[in-house]
């Protein structure tokens, strides 16, 4: 077993630094750069006027270091991100590391709490929708699970804050916590429940139709069929025989369902006012803030990487031949 982790880590080493070059490429290639951003607005002319010289533009390109040819650029920075050294904010000047820690607590608060509830609901719907076939559980999880995978995220969110913050008032509206109010466990909770529900909504749905159509497949098995027929225990079916059985399909699914999360969160924080990455990410896009921008995404990588790695070592303990045909090799 610690021979195949190890080597899913290794692969995923090289995996990293290509993600890191296409972000760094793509980045720097696309139109705009920080000293753009700088430049002043000349209200006296009403549009965007160049109100330093050429020569000052060339001196902040220096400075920053965007003069360098890109490859130059690239190994720079590895050297700097070896040293525990995200870079300093262009637009701050402030360093980059203590920020985006601060954030990402917030973020992965908010994104494992929908990761959570898209589980919970997600797998448990999905199996009972499955149980029971063609019943009326079965029909309106299929009718919300539709519905929940065609409503875009942001639309959900309005309708939430409007039915249970405008309308019913048993939740806020926006913010992580309230104002003038000291910070505690339960008001966070409070102001999670929206933005995390909303955040999970499609991935539960999308996991409940794949757990109901693994089940299902499962549950038609001759080795189900023939433990039925030696008189066991239906909950001992489902748990031994078909859940485990049904499981790899599921945690593919989990497995991709995550980068989402992380997409998704960018939109959901913006609406709710969560202060995440996603927010301190769109600031950066604006600003053309190289540093903070690739930190966000070196994080972001190594986030999905992990939970890629998680979904390998859960393969393994899921389906034992997984493992062994792994050490074999």
């Amino acid at each position: 077993m610690g021979r195949y982790i190890l080597n899913r880590v290794l692969i995923a080493v090289p995996v990293l630094i290509g993600i890191t070059i296409l972000n760094f490429a793509f980045l720097h290639l696309a139109p705009g750069d920080p000293v753009t951003m700088m430049m002043p607005i000349d209200p006296t002319v009403g549009a965007s006027s160049v109100a330093q010289t050429q020569e000052w533009q060339q001196y902040q390109r220096e400075r920053l270091g965007l003069d360098k040819p890109l490859p130059v650029q690239y190994v720079l920075w590895l050297r700097e991100l070896a040293q525990g050294n995200f870079g300093r904010s262009i637009a701050s000047g402030y360093s980059v590391l203590p920020e985006v820690a601060h954030r990402l607590g917030s973020t992965l608060e908010l994104t494992l709490t929908a990761l959570a509830i898209s589980i919970v609901m997600g797998i448990g719907i999905g199996v009972l929708s499955a149980v029971n076939q063609y019943s009326l559980l079965d029909y309106l999880a299929t009718f919300f699970s539709f519905l929940a995978v065609s409503v875009p995220g942001f639309f959900l969110a309005l309708v939430f804050i409007y039915l249970f913050a405008l309308k019913l008032h048993v939740l806020p509206t926006s913010g992580m916590s309230t104002l003038g109010a000291p910070a505690t466990l339960s008001d966070t909770m409070l102001h999670l429940i929206m933005p995390a529900v909303v955040l999970g909504a499609s991935g539960t749905a999308s996991l409940m139709r794949f757990t109901r159509s693994s089940m299902l497949e499962v549950l038609r098995q001759d080795y189900v069929v023939t433990a039925r027929s030696k008189g066991l225990a239906e909950r001992l079916i489902m748990a031994r025989h078909a859940f485990r059985n049904g499981l790899l399909p599921i945690i593919t699914v989990v497995s991709l369902h995550l980068p989402g999360l992380f997409g998704g969160s960018v939109i959901i924080e913006q609406v709710f006012y969560w202060q995440g990455m996603g927010m301190l990410g769109i600031k950066a896009v604006f600003d053309r803030d190289y540093p903070v921008i690739m930190a966000l995404n070196l994080i972001s990588a190594v986030l999905v990487l992990s939970a890629n790695l998680l979904a390998d070592i859960a393969y393994a303990f899921a389906d034992p031949r997984i493992r062994y045909a792994r050490t074999l090799r």
